[in-house]
């Protein structure tokens, strides 16, 4: 009689340092516990951050397959043939929730593709949690990753997320490389309407936490040091 298949686990991570007893929890942290493979963005960050649980395991005990935007499926294969050997394996995220602007949805592609169950942890996600507090519509809202690094081409982009925003009443989500906010939100003032409405969600769950909404009008007038701090922007009529 042929074994049942593994499961699947997307595991949660933190999105800040030392956040591990605040945002994950007991069920979550038992669940890694009873892992013995992982694929991951990052080898060396998914130890130190399974080190960072105190569940007592030996971490050198432990396989990890990486997995990355660039990878493919052929690339992960080998190690999710072992859920078929009824192995579970877990998914990492570098930061926040596996297959949310993460690649993780390849390893879950395949795991649908081969009749494996998925099963999705309860973690910290720095996109819906900056959603939840911008006081925007979570009816319909569109996340764009990141916007363009070209000047012209990013400013094109952010009039068309506001048109957006205002024809559809659509919450509009971005990201950008934390060493280039300060350069989108300049763009974003100058670009705008004055009464668009502007939310920045930065370092979310860290003590140094920073969440804010107003009018682009009120931008303007605010000092705000995004300089290297990991933020989320969104738009909204």
């Amino acid at each position: 009689m042929a074994s049942e298949n593994g499961v699947l686990y997307l595991i949660p991570t933190v999105i800040a340092e030392n956040t591990q007893d605040q945002v994950i929890n007991p069920f979550t942290k038992q669940i890694i516990k009873s892992l013995t493979h992982f694929i991951t963005e990052n080898t060396r960050t998914s130890r130190r951050y399974i080190s960072s649980l105190k569940i007592n395991i030996p971490i050198e005990s432990l396989s990890f397959c990486e997995m990355t935007k660039d990878s493919s499926i052929s690339d992960i294969t080998p190690f999710c043939n072992l859920l078929l050997k009824g192995i579970n394996v877990g998914v990492l995220s570098e930061a926040g929730c596996p297959g949310i602007a993460d690649p993780g949805a390849i390893a879950v592609k395949w795991a649908h593709k081969n009749g494996i169950k998925v099963i999705p942890l309860v973690g910290p996600s720095s996109i819906t949690m900056a959603l939840m507090a911008s006081g925007f519509s979570g009816q319909s809202f569109t996340f764009h990753g990141y916007l363009p690094i070209q000047k012209n081409e990013r400013i094109q982009a952010i009039r068309q997320l506001e048109k957006d925003a205002y024809q559809f009443s659509r919450t509009q989500i971005f990201i950008e490389t934390p060493y280039r906010n300060m350069k989108l939100l300049e763009d974003l003032i100058t670009t705008c309407q004055p009464v668009t409405k502007l939310c920045i969600a930065c370092d979310i769950t860290a003590p140094t936490e920073y969440i804010k909404t107003q009018a682009i009008q009120q931008w303007k007038l605010t000092k705000v040091d995004l300089d290297k701090k990991p933020s989320i922007f969104l738009i909204y009529c």
